[in-house]
């Protein structure tokens, strides 16, 4: 009888929640939901040097941000547990004590300077780097002498020699191994905690997962840890290893690419139905050409015969596009909530915010933002008295003779009406024109930079109504002022 479906996401608690883990995560989450299966959320935190909670409480957040939520592991539970491993050392004892006694594992007493002589001596003859069992064979006379020296052994499991190791791999096929250039590897420090490698291999069992799902990078651990399934006699699980994600330049993913953790692009203002959308179309490809997807639509079409072999390229303007078209298609309440608090932090707007007068402002600026942070520099002509001029080309529209004649009669017409609306400016606009001659685009163009500093922007109308009757009259007297100036 065929087991049901368990998959895991493992990630180590050492920094924040990557790009690359996010998406092993959401396939993981994918491919349980699709086979009506169980997901779960396991930490392993070995590496005690670089583990801390804050990164779990991290990884966490940004992965029920996204709407990533688990059936078992940490947080809320289930019969498997703990589910970090430094609280399953004990667990791991039974097994390691279980390999040593058949001698299928033994204690290696190697000291970090003999280690990397023998690495240093492999490399120089043109070989891989491996362990070469010097510790494999030693007398018990020998074990003490080492431990009267002080030295705390390891536990190396025994690779055997000359052996096939295949690994029928979901997306990259079959992959094969040879023994021989593994060496006898660790798999309890001198601390006394199991490596990855080992405590992997006992949860994955102990948990009942069927289907390992991970980045490419941990296809070289695979041989070490199937040897390690049958040396303890556990049935194995199936593999899928995932395409390493590139940059657009086709190099490794860093920086200089955008940002590579999912506390980036939350801070800044992407949407998470818009990160899962775009992560799940890293590596993997729908039957048709679709680009928008809801996630019980990925839910729905994901399986793995359609991740692909080859890397998954980030493009950040792909991303932005499936950002945009998120925002565009949300309402302008959620919009404005959500670049409400960006102007809060920049000191724009106070706490006590006019809530009607931020929904017209954003509703100017939402169907254009790739992010939601975009908003506070398209912005900024609306707070403030004074105008700075964005260029070469505003400053010289605003030297032409007739410039302050428009502007002046703009600012005298503006400060005898009582409220400032559409109809009214079209009157105002209509009245300037008349007196001063001024028509067209020599009008409007000087009008847009005297109360903007701008060339180009939204309607003006819709400016001028947003920035009010006070703030235009100061803005024109800045600019009329600076004209008269020569600034």
């Amino acid at each position: 009888m065929e087991r049901p479906v368990k998959v895991r996401f493992a990630p180590s608690p050492t920094g924040y929640l990557h790009i690359g883990g996010a998406r092993t995560a959401l396939f993981n989450y994918l491919f349980a939901k699709k086979n009506k299966g169980i997901f779960i959320l396991r930490i392993e935190d070995t590496d005690l040097n670089r583990s801390t909670y804050e990164s779990e409480r991290v990884i966490v957040r940004d992965l029920n941000w996204l709407g990533i939520y688990w059936d078992e592991g940490i947080d809320v539970g289930g019969e498997n547990g703990p589910y970090r491993s430094t609280e399953r050392v004990g667990i791991y004892k039974k097994y390691v004590d279980k390999l040593l006694e058949e001698g299928k594992a033994y204690l290696c007493y190697c000291t970090e300077e003999e280690l990397e002589k023998e690495r240093e001596e492999l490399l120089a003859k043109g070989q891989m780097p491996r362990y070469l069992g010097r510790c494999r064979n030693l007398t018990e006379e020998q074990k003490k002498a080492f431990e009267k020296e002080g030295r705390k052994p390891t536990v190396r499991f025994k690779v055997p020699e000359n052996q096939l190791i295949v690994v029928e791999d979901k997306v990259r096929g079959r992959v094969e191994f040879n023994s021989n250039d593994i060496g006898d590897f660790i798999i309890v420090k001198s601390d006394g905690i199991p490596v990855y490698n080992f405590a992997v291999v006992i949860d994955d069992h102990l948990m009942g997962i069927t289907h390992i799902i991970r980045g490419e990078e941990h296809l070289s651990n695979t041989p070490r840890q199937i040897l390690i399934y049958e040396a303890l006699g556990f049935e194995k699980p199936e593999f899928a290893h995932v395409s390493l994600i590139l940059g657009k330049d086709r190099t490794k993913m860093s920086k200089r690419h955008g940002g590579t953790h999912i506390e980036y692009y939350r801070d800044k203002g992407y949407l998470p139905e818009a990160i899962v959308n775009f992560l799940a179309l890293l590596g993997w490809s729908p039957e048709n050409n679709q680009e928008i997807f809801s996630l019980e639509e990925l839910v729905e079409q994901f399986s793995l015969d359609r991740v692909a072999k080859n890397p998954a390229v980030f493009d950040l303007d792909k991303l932005n596009y499936i950002n945009n078209w998120y925002i565009k298609n949300s309402t302008l309440d959620k919009i404005c909530d959500l670049a409400i608090p960006y102007f809060i932090k920049e000191g724009l707007i106070g706490q006590d915010y006019d809530r009607e007068w931020m929904r017209k402002l954003v509703s100017l600026y939402k169907d254009g933002l790739n992010y939601i942070e975009e908003i506070i520099e398209k912005s900024k002509i609306f707070f403030g008295d004074e105008v700075e001029f964005e260029n070469q080309e505003a400053r010289e529209l605003m030297n032409r003779d007739f410039v302050p004649a428009v502007l002046r009669s703009l600012r005298n017409h503006i400060e005898r009406v009582q409220v400032i609306d559409e109809n009214i400016l079209k009157e105002v606009f209509k009245n300037i024109q008349k007196e001063t001659g001024v028509k067209g685009k020599d009008f409007f163009m000087p009008v847009r930079v005297g109360i903007t500093g701008q060339t180009h922007g939204p309607e003006l109308v819709q400016i001028m109504i947003l920035l009010g009757k006070e703030r235009l009259i100061k803005r024109l007297d800045y600019v009329l002022n600076r004209i008269s100036e020569g600034r």
